[in-house]
Protein backbone atom coordinates (compact mmCIF):
# COMPACT_ATOMS: atom_id res chain seq x y z
CA UNK A 1 0.00 0.00 0.00
CA UNK A 2 2.89 2.45 -0.63
CA UNK A 3 0.55 4.48 -3.17
CA UNK A 4 2.96 4.25 -5.95
CA UNK A 5 5.97 4.88 -3.99
CA UNK A 6 8.43 2.76 -4.02
CA UNK A 7 9.41 0.38 -1.25
CA UNK A 8 12.44 -0.98 0.56
CA UNK A 9 12.27 -4.05 -1.63
CA UNK A 10 11.85 -2.18 -5.27
CA UNK A 11 14.93 -2.77 -7.55
CA UNK A 12 17.39 -0.25 -7.80
CA UNK A 13 16.27 2.69 -10.45
CA UNK A 14 12.66 1.94 -9.92
CA UNK A 15 10.46 4.77 -11.15
CA UNK A 16 7.80 5.54 -8.97
CA UNK A 17 6.02 9.07 -7.93
CA UNK A 18 8.51 9.61 -5.26
CA UNK A 19 11.64 8.18 -7.25
CA UNK A 20 10.88 9.78 -10.95
CA UNK A 21 14.33 9.49 -11.63
CA UNK A 22 14.84 5.95 -10.32
CA UNK A 23 15.05 4.71 -7.03
CA UNK A 24 18.74 5.16 -5.48
CA UNK A 25 18.18 2.43 -2.68
CA UNK A 26 19.95 -1.16 -2.91
CA UNK A 27 16.90 -3.55 -2.25
CA UNK A 28 17.37 -5.88 0.94
CA UNK A 29 16.17 -9.17 0.99
CA UNK A 30 13.23 -9.92 3.78
CA UNK A 31 14.55 -13.27 3.82
CA UNK A 32 17.65 -12.67 4.33
CA UNK A 33 16.95 -10.39 6.92
CA UNK A 34 15.14 -12.12 8.92
CA UNK A 35 17.42 -15.26 8.95
CA UNK A 36 20.21 -12.66 9.48
CA UNK A 37 18.29 -11.63 12.58
CA UNK A 38 18.09 -15.05 13.80
CA UNK A 39 14.25 -15.48 13.01
CA UNK A 40 13.32 -19.21 14.18
CA UNK A 41 10.58 -19.73 11.43
CA UNK A 42 11.00 -18.31 7.89
CA UNK A 43 9.52 -19.08 4.45
CA UNK A 44 8.56 -17.62 1.22
CA UNK A 45 6.14 -18.87 -1.15
CA UNK A 46 3.79 -17.26 -4.21
CA UNK A 47 0.17 -16.43 -4.13
CA UNK A 48 -0.75 -17.95 -7.33
CA UNK A 49 0.52 -21.24 -5.78
CA UNK A 50 -2.55 -22.12 -3.59
CA UNK A 51 -1.49 -25.41 -2.57
CA UNK A 52 2.13 -24.09 -1.58
CA UNK A 53 1.07 -21.11 0.27
CA UNK A 54 -1.66 -22.84 2.52
CA UNK A 55 0.90 -25.46 3.06
CA UNK A 56 3.46 -22.66 4.32
CA UNK A 57 1.23 -20.45 5.96
CA UNK A 58 0.33 -23.91 8.01
CA UNK A 59 3.83 -24.58 9.02
CA UNK A 60 4.11 -21.06 10.00
CA UNK A 61 0.65 -20.84 11.79
CA UNK A 62 1.96 -23.90 13.95
CA UNK A 63 5.37 -22.31 14.79
CA UNK A 64 5.55 -21.42 18.19
CA UNK A 65 7.38 -17.64 18.27
CA UNK A 66 8.01 -15.45 15.71
CA UNK A 67 7.23 -16.50 11.74
CA UNK A 68 7.55 -14.63 8.76
CA UNK A 69 6.58 -15.99 5.43
CA UNK A 70 7.54 -13.59 2.04
CA UNK A 71 5.03 -13.94 0.06
CA UNK A 72 5.53 -12.69 -4.01
CA UNK A 73 1.96 -10.85 -5.27
CA UNK A 74 1.82 -9.36 -8.27
CA UNK A 75 0.18 -6.00 -8.14
CA UNK A 76 -1.33 -4.83 -11.56
CA UNK A 77 -0.04 -1.19 -11.21
CA UNK A 78 3.17 -1.44 -9.48
CA UNK A 79 5.01 -4.19 -10.45
CA UNK A 80 2.25 -5.95 -13.01
CA UNK A 81 3.90 -9.22 -14.55
CA UNK A 82 7.31 -8.90 -12.15
CA UNK A 83 6.86 -12.72 -10.72
CA UNK A 84 5.70 -13.98 -14.13
CA UNK A 85 8.59 -16.19 -14.43
CA UNK A 86 7.62 -18.08 -11.23
CA UNK A 87 4.23 -18.63 -12.28
CA UNK A 88 4.53 -19.63 -15.50
CA UNK A 89 4.35 -23.41 -15.60
CA UNK A 90 7.07 -24.01 -17.74
CA UNK A 91 9.41 -21.03 -17.08
CA UNK A 92 8.74 -22.32 -13.19
CA UNK A 93 9.78 -25.32 -13.80
CA UNK A 94 13.39 -24.26 -14.54
CA UNK A 95 13.50 -21.60 -12.19
CA UNK A 96 11.69 -22.04 -8.47
CA UNK A 97 14.09 -24.09 -6.82
CA UNK A 98 11.38 -25.99 -3.97
CA UNK A 99 12.92 -26.37 -0.35
CA UNK A 100 11.69 -29.68 1.60
CA UNK A 101 13.47 -30.72 4.34
CA UNK A 102 15.32 -33.84 4.04
CA UNK A 103 15.44 -33.57 -0.03
CA UNK A 104 17.69 -32.81 -2.37
CA UNK A 105 17.80 -29.49 -3.52
CA UNK A 106 16.96 -30.26 -6.97
CA UNK A 107 14.86 -28.49 -9.46
CA UNK A 108 14.53 -27.34 -13.24
CA UNK A 109 12.84 -30.34 -16.03
CA UNK A 110 13.49 -34.12 -14.30
CA UNK A 111 16.05 -32.29 -11.44
CA UNK A 112 18.34 -31.83 -13.62
CA UNK A 113 20.11 -28.45 -11.63
CA UNK A 114 20.97 -28.88 -8.08
CA UNK A 115 22.38 -26.54 -5.36
CA UNK A 116 26.15 -27.45 -4.19
CA UNK A 117 28.31 -26.21 -1.76
CA UNK A 118 31.62 -24.21 -3.00
CA UNK A 119 34.74 -26.36 -0.60
CA UNK A 120 36.53 -23.02 -0.73
CA UNK A 121 34.65 -20.33 0.06
CA UNK A 122 31.40 -22.47 1.37
CA UNK A 123 29.06 -20.35 -1.33
CA UNK A 124 25.95 -22.13 -2.72
CA UNK A 125 25.62 -22.27 -6.59
CA UNK A 126 23.92 -23.92 -9.01
CA UNK A 127 24.79 -26.78 -11.08
CA UNK A 128 23.91 -29.38 -13.60
CA UNK A 129 23.67 -32.90 -12.27
CA UNK A 130 26.18 -34.91 -13.13
CA UNK A 131 27.08 -38.69 -11.80
CA UNK A 132 30.40 -37.24 -10.83
CA UNK A 133 28.52 -34.35 -8.66
CA UNK A 134 24.96 -35.83 -7.82
CA UNK A 135 26.12 -37.01 -4.22
CA UNK A 136 27.54 -33.40 -3.78
CA UNK A 137 23.63 -32.09 -4.28
CA UNK A 138 22.92 -30.08 -0.96
CA UNK A 139 20.26 -32.37 1.51
CA UNK A 140 18.19 -29.12 2.80
CA UNK A 141 17.90 -29.30 6.47
CA UNK A 142 15.49 -26.50 7.31
CA UNK A 143 15.92 -27.73 11.41
CA UNK A 144 19.72 -26.71 11.25
CA UNK A 145 20.22 -25.24 14.34
CA UNK A 146 22.58 -22.75 12.73
CA UNK A 147 21.14 -19.42 10.33
CA UNK A 148 24.42 -19.79 7.71
CA UNK A 149 23.18 -22.51 5.25
CA UNK A 150 19.70 -21.17 5.05
CA UNK A 151 21.07 -17.25 4.56
CA UNK A 152 23.26 -18.79 2.35
CA UNK A 153 20.12 -20.27 0.33
CA UNK A 154 18.00 -17.20 0.79
CA UNK A 155 20.99 -15.54 -1.52
CA UNK A 156 20.29 -17.45 -4.45
CA UNK A 157 17.52 -15.65 -5.57
CA UNK A 158 18.70 -13.18 -8.29
CA UNK A 159 16.05 -10.16 -7.94
CA UNK A 160 16.75 -9.64 -11.49
CA UNK A 161 15.51 -12.38 -13.44
CA UNK A 162 13.98 -14.81 -10.75
CA UNK A 163 16.16 -17.80 -12.37
CA UNK A 164 16.59 -18.91 -9.32
CA UNK A 165 14.39 -18.46 -6.97
CA UNK A 166 14.07 -20.76 -3.89
CA UNK A 167 10.61 -20.94 -2.22
CA UNK A 168 9.39 -22.76 0.80
CA UNK A 169 10.97 -23.28 4.63
CA UNK A 170 14.45 -22.10 4.99
CA UNK A 171 14.23 -22.43 8.60
CA UNK A 172 12.29 -23.41 11.23
CA UNK A 173 13.58 -24.41 15.21
CA UNK A 174 12.04 -25.04 17.97
CA UNK A 175 13.33 -22.72 21.10
CA UNK A 176 11.16 -21.46 23.65
CA UNK A 177 9.40 -17.94 23.13
CA UNK A 178 9.38 -15.18 25.69
CA UNK A 179 6.18 -15.47 26.41
CA UNK A 180 6.83 -18.70 27.98
CA UNK A 181 10.16 -17.53 29.31
CA UNK A 182 8.54 -14.84 30.96
CA UNK A 183 5.93 -16.33 32.64
CA UNK A 184 8.32 -19.11 34.02
CA UNK A 185 10.27 -16.02 36.07
CA UNK A 186 6.77 -14.96 37.45
CA UNK A 187 6.50 -18.31 38.55
CA UNK A 188 9.95 -18.81 40.08
CA UNK A 189 9.55 -15.09 41.93
CA UNK A 190 5.55 -15.67 43.08
CA UNK A 191 7.72 -19.40 44.37
CA UNK A 192 10.67 -17.07 46.14
CA UNK A 193 9.27 -14.53 47.41
CA UNK A 194 5.30 -14.22 47.44
CA UNK A 195 3.42 -11.64 45.41
CA UNK A 196 5.64 -9.24 46.14
CA UNK A 197 5.84 -6.05 47.35
CA UNK A 198 5.24 -2.65 45.27
CA UNK A 199 5.41 -0.25 47.86
CA UNK A 200 9.10 -1.65 49.13
CA UNK A 201 10.03 -1.14 45.80
CA UNK A 202 9.09 2.08 45.61
CA UNK A 203 10.90 3.09 48.66
CA UNK A 204 13.84 0.98 48.11
CA UNK A 205 17.48 1.49 48.59
CA UNK A 206 17.36 2.71 44.98
CA UNK A 207 15.57 6.03 44.91
CA UNK A 208 16.61 9.38 43.32
CA UNK A 209 15.41 12.69 44.47
CA UNK A 210 14.42 15.51 42.03
CA UNK A 211 15.28 18.77 42.43
CA UNK A 212 12.74 21.14 40.73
Amino acid sequence: LTKGQYSPTSELGKITKSTPMGSLDAPFNPVSLAIGAEASFVARTVDSDRKHLTEVLRQAADHQGTALVEIYQNCNIFNDGAFEVLKDREQAAEAVIRLEHGQPIRFGTDGHKGVVRDQATGDLHVVEVTPQNEASILIHDAHAAGPTTAFALSRLADPDTLHQTPIGVFRSIERPVYDTLMADQLDTAVDQKGKGDLGALLTGNDTWTVVG
